[in-house]
């Protein structure tokens, strides 16, 4: 297999190459788009190589089958000059001039006939060279795509990874502020102050309760010695206090 044909082999793998199945596949996508980035850069850079070889090869052979066409043309009219050079010779009663010109008008059918022959190798060959050129240019034109095509999604992925991380971060801080609530410890100093509160008020409560009973007590001291009093005033015969009537109102 020639060098040509290994590189038009190569382009054409590559350029039917399923790229996404590939990453999909890939333990490490990243790894893989970067590995195929660098492999079709260096494929690319050298079918730009051997297609520009190809062209100047086909050039060449281009102006090769001109110069056999021309030479054919050339040939062509050298022999029919001599020819009719020969004609006049022969007309005018110089058979050996005319004899001359006709070997030089058989010289020239013979450089014509292999100018021809020239050509007639030459053509298919130009145009094997052509289709040739034409299918590693689709086909370098097809890596192209397929290197802009990596290139954009290993940027993706880039950008999805970059995404990815931030998320974790915040979700890992989401975590940890889940883990260490501060409202939870809010909810119980909050309990704690209500509890203090409610003692407060029982205390309260108590305290109120026991300064009812203190009075209470005070009145009913007040009425017993009231009635001791009497008592004494009944036993000694002394009179009972008298309650003075309500004035009327004029």
């Amino acid at each position: 297999m020639t060098q040509k044909q290994s590189i038009l082999g190569r382009i054409s793998q590559l350029a039917k190459a399923n790229i996404n199945a590939l990453i999909d596949r890939a333990e490490d996508p990243q790894k893989m788009i970067d590995q195929l980035v660098r492999d079709f850069t260096n494929n690319i850079a050298e079918a730009e190589q051997a297609i520009a070889q190809t062209i100047g090869n086909l050039r060449l052979a281009e102006q090769d089958y001109d110069e056999d066409l021309n030479a054919v043309r050339e040939w062509g009219s050298k022999a029919l000059a001599a020819s009719r050079k020969a004609d006049e010779y022969r007309s005018g009663g110089n058979p050996l001039e005319a004899d001359k010109f006709d070997k030089l008008a058989k010289v020239a059918l013979r450089k014509q006939l292999d100018a021809e022959s020239e050509v007639t190798q030459a053509q298919p060959m130009i145009e094997q060279q052509r289709v040739t050129v034409d299918k590693l240019k689709t086909g370098l034109a097809a890596m192209k795509d397929k290197l802009g095509e990596l290139k954009s999604r290993r940027d993706q992925l880039v950008a999805r990874q970059k995404a990815a991380q931030a998320q974790q971060t915040v979700q890992g801080a989401i975590s940890s502020i889940n883990v260490l609530d501060p409202t939870s410890e809010l909810g119980r100093f909050e309990e704690t102050v209500r509890r203090e509160e409610a003692m407060a008020m029982g205390q309260a409560e108590i305290a109120a309760s026991s300064l009812d009973a203190q009075f209470a007590e005070l009145e009913m001291s007040d009425k017993e010695i009231e009635l001791e009093a009497r008592l004494a005033a009944l036993k000694s015969g002394a009179p009972a206090p008298q309650i003075s009537p309500v004035a009327e109102q004029p």
